[in-house]
Order: structure tokens, then sequence, then C-alpha cells
């Protein structure tokens, strides 16, 4: 039987990292990035945003400095690029970077596929190297499913349930009122992403996203089915508005596999911004057992994905995991979900006369 103990867990750093230039000085940047960078030993270059009182007053916290302007930004030498801004950004600061750079762009790869498209032209007319943040796959818990996985201890898999019974606090994003995708674009997205790296692209989706009366957002609610053939059956049922306390709240995963099964429990998105801790039990034909993990989705899987781009920059590893050619994948599937959601579904027959 194998040692739960000895999943992996974490991506190894390189022992000199490259420095970092953060592009954005939002919360994203100071509530996972400049921690991440300073607990893997990364330096940061600088930091640099068009609202410049922000960017000075984020360095400062952070002991490096303010950059002035983008010629600024770009010319700090060796460096990794860390896009940390909005979709509308991304291809002005990719046009900018020196061809042949390596860069890690927030998720997600633009607003829609036509945006991802015109990213996707851009770093390949560059010759740049660039990865996406969906950081879900990189989670202790993810990195240890995955291992289990590989090792054949739950044989093939033939189910993946995603239950969101949630109660999100939208509020704290005054941003997201008057976007017309919420729900699947900016947070099923990581969920589609884990699925894809986890069993490979789907053939295709039924899905219906949706709004809630209580809330202004456009959608907050989500069902949807992945198309796997025959070979597994894989369902998200995701429900922001479950605002009943919480005690039958849920954020989780089921995966089932040929040989045993696996539980996941996403504890960043109970009691949000507070959180729980996360979970992960894996049953390999026996007992239940949890596994220990290292840490948390946040921020622990960004330190598995900054990590990979340094071991990929500094020439350890030969290929990027997640990288935005991959990412283009998960962005389609997005795009999908929403053509499947303005679409009937399928019609139901009517009585006969009598």
């Amino acid at each position: 039987m194998t040692d739960l103990a000895q999943l992996r867990q974490s991506v190894e750093m390189p022992e000199s990292p490259k420095p970092v230039v953060i592009f954005g000085a939002g919360s994203i940047v100071t509530d996972a990035h400049l921690p991440a960078y300073r607990d893997l030993g990364v330096p940061v270059a600088g930091i640099f945003d068009p609202d410049s009182a922000k960017a000075a007053e984020v360095a400062e916290a952070w002991g490096t400095k303010a950059l002035a302007s983008m010629e600024e930004a770009v010319g700090q030498g060796d460096a990794v690029y860390d896009l940390a801004v909005p979709p509308v950004a991304i291809p002005g600061i990719l046009e900018a970077l020196p061809d042949g750079a390596v860069a890690i762009i927030q998720k997600p790869l633009g607003s829609d596929l036509a945006e991802a498209d015109a990213i996707i032209r851009i770093l390949r007319r560059k010759g740049i190297k660039a990865a996406v943040n969906f950081q879900l796959r990189f989670a202790p818990m993810s990195l240890a499913l995955k291992d289990a996985v590989a090792r054949g201890l739950l044989g093939e898999i033939v189910d993946f349930d995603a239950w969101l019974a949630l109660d999100t606090p939208w509020h704290l994003w005054e941003f997201l009122a008057d976007l017309p995708r919420v729900e699947i674009l900016l947070h099923s997205i990581h969920y589609l992403d884990f699925v894809r790296d986890l069993m490979g692209n789907p053939q295709g989706i039924h899905a219906r996203t949706m709004g809630h009366p209580s809330s202004t957002v456009s959608n907050t609610r989500t069902a949807m089915m992945l198309d796997y053939g025959d070979k597994a059956r894989c369902a998200l049922s995701i429900n922001h508005n479950h605002s009943f306390g919480r005690k039958f709240q849920a954020c989780e995963f089921r995966i089932c596999g040929t040989k045993g099964a696996a539980y996941m429990k996403l504890g960043v998105n109970l009691d949000y911004p507070n959180g729980e801790p996360d979970e992960l039990w894996l049953n390999t034909g026996g007992d239940w057992e949890q596994v220990d993990l290292q840490g948390n989705w946040f921020i622990a899987a960004f330190h598995g994905r900054f990590a990979q781009v340094q071991r990929f920059a500094v020439g350890l590893d030969d290929r990027l995991e997640g990288s935005a050619e991959d990412a283009w994948h998960t962005m389609a599937l997005v795009e999908a979900a929403y053509e499947s959601s303005a679409r009937p579904m399928h019609p139901i027959k009517e009585a006969p006369d009598a």
C-alpha cells in the first residue's frame, strides 16, 4: 500500500530563481503574489501600475521599487514578467515585452475566446513563453490527487462531481456589477481547468448559468455537464447564493475511479474570505484516509505555479505546465459553456391531442 505521505504536494524551486517584474498593484498582488514570492525567495525587481501612487505604496510596503513607466518595467534585465492585470491590459503589455520573454499571465486569458485568440497570436509572433495563473492545479491537494492517479491508486476515473453551495460575498468586488460574464469566466473557470488537467479535454458541454433574485451580479449559479463519452461522467453544480448558514454549505469534489475514490474540500470558499482548511481524503480499496496537506489552495497553489515557471525560466523543466497554449483550451471550454447556456435545452414532447 502506498504511504500517502509520499504523494507529491509541491514543486521544487531552483536554487537561483530569476527576478520578477510585476505589472499591477491590486489585491491579488498583495494578497497572493508578493507573499508567494517572499516565501519562495524570488527577488522582485519592481512593480509597475498606471496608478503610480498605488504602485509606490505597495512597493514600499514590500521592500521593492515602483517602476515609473512601461519602458522602465521591461528594461529590468533577464526577468520573469508577472502580468497581474485585467484582461483588457494583457495585449498591450505583451507587445511591450522583449521577444522571447518568459511571463505568467493572470487568469482568465482574455474576457472571451476571441481575446484569447488575439493573445495567443501575440505570444506566437513574439516568441514569448507564457503560463497562465490557473493555480488550482498546483494546490497541494491537487498535486497529491494527480500523483495518486498517476500511481494507479484510483484506477481509471469514471466519475467527477463538483458540488458548491455557498454564500459568496459578491459585493466585495464592485467591478463585477456591470460584467455580463461572471460565474464561469471568473470562478468556475478554475474547476474547468482542473478537470481538464485531470481528465483531458471533453468532447462537449451542456451548461446553464444564471443570476439570483437577491443579487445584482449577472450570473452566480451554474450547472454543467462535460461530455467524456462513455469513459466518464462529469457534472458540476455551483450555487453561490446558498445563504442559510454554514451547516449545509459545501465546496467539494468527489472523484471516483475503478479502484478507488477521492474527496476534496476547497476550504477557501467556505466562510470567505476567512476560509477553512482544505481536505483531501483517499479510499484505495479499504478505509478512507486523510492526506496531511502541506498548505491550502490560497496561497500554496501560487507557490507551485510560480515555482514551475521559475524552473522553466532557468532551464530545469523543458516545458511550461499550464501554458497559455494549454489555457486556450480552458477558455474554449468556457466559451462553449456560455454558448450552451444561451441556447434552449432539448425540448420535451408535448402530450398528443385527445
